[in-house]
């Protein structure tokens, strides 16, 4: 039987405008770092694809190295595109990006305008689209002059192979340099995609302003560490976790006896609150009325369904978040 979206599907979720701009976003995205590649069931990331967009979730995230092997994300997502969500592509927003390795050479890596403008050249390819909505370069390029890189990416944008143009894993001032130009051009940035959670504070040290400042949306990922904050680790370290299996991002080293004690006391506070802790980590981002949406990830579709139970409850007291700020000091 052929998928068909649930009709209540708009009618489950929070959207928030992207900074300044005409898009809004679903509160939750989900991300296809993970779980997507030729080496997965493809039956599962299908139904988690199936779940997060009967759910309200239209932001897919992708990058052209997603897999693994790299590449490979992209061309699952898009079968079950063309397969389930033919005709409900303008329902979606769907994003790449450029600016890790994806091929030999050296025109197959960092912020040329000849790489970014070949790599989304292969990502349509890979997920037979005629355009993403958003494009992102990944990360900065010390080498390039960031002109031309700005310039690659309002190319794209005029070109109408991406609606709008992002930023990830900018700090604070070579973000700020980023826009500037970008506006000049007359393609401004739509989104910043930084690594922000309550363990990695650096975007609040300059990048949360400038973003509100320009009106420029905030889209974090790994927002729960990478699974750590979550309750899986309060107890030990589970034989399925993903630091037991894989241990690339994430592994034992990580998971300290004083770490442990800082999930405890932030899991009391969740538990207060009426919620789990990754409910409470991603609802600690959404706080912040500078952040549009928040990337989660999932291994299967029940997480994706657990993740929004952190919409319920977004609001925090002043004492909860001192009391958050205090334990988080430690």
């Amino acid at each position: 039987m052929s998928y068909q979206p649930s009709p209540t599907r708009y009618q489950n979720i929070e959207y928030r405008r992207c900074g300044k701009s005409g898009l809004k976003l679903s509160a939750l995205s989900l991300g296809l770092w993970h779980n997507f590649g030729f080496v997965n069931d493809f039956e599962n990331s299908r139904n988690i694809i199936h779940t997060a967009f009967d759910s309200g979730i239209t932001h897919f995230d992708l990058a052209n190295n997603y897999g693994p092997p790299p590449g490979s994300a992209e061309e699952v997502f898009g079968k079950i595109l063309h397969s389930d969500l033919q005709g409900y592509r303008d329902e979606l927003i769907i994003s790449t990006k450029a600016g890790y390795t994806m091929w030999d050479g050296p025109y197959g890596d960092w912020g040329s305008k000849k790489y970014l403008v070949s790599s989304l050249d292969q990502s349509l390819k890979r997920m037979k689209l005629d355009y993403v909505d958003i494009f992102y370069h990944h990360r900065p390029d010390p080498e390039t002059p960031i002109e031309e890189t700005m310039a690659a990416l309002d190319l794209i944008v005029r070109q109408g192979k991406a609606l709008y143009a992002g930023l990830s894993n900018y700090n604070a001032q070579d973000a700020q340099k980023a826009i500037t130009i970008l506006k000049e051009l007359g393609t401004p940035c739509l989104i910043h995609q930084p690594k922000y959670s309550m363990f990695v504070r650096d975007p609040e040290n300059g990048l949360l302003d400038v973003l509100g400042n320009n009106g420029v949306g905030c889209i974090p990922f790994s927002p729960l560490a990478q699974g750590l904050l979550t309750d899986k680790y309060l107890n030990g370290i589970p034989a399925d976790s993903r630091v037991a299996t894989s241990g690339v991002f994430l592994n034992e080293s990580h998971i300290t006896p004083e770490r442990v004690e800082i999930l405890k006391k932030l899991n009391g506070v969740a538990l207060q609150r009426g919620q789990k802790l990754a409910h409470m980590a991603l609802s600690w981002l959404l706080k912040d009325s500078r952040v549009t949406s928040v990337l989660i990830g999932a291994s299967r579709p029940e997480q994706v369904t657990d993740s929004l139970q952190s919409l319920k409850n977004t609001a925090f007291s002043n004492e909860e978040i001192n009391a958050i700020e205090a334990i988080l000091k430690q």
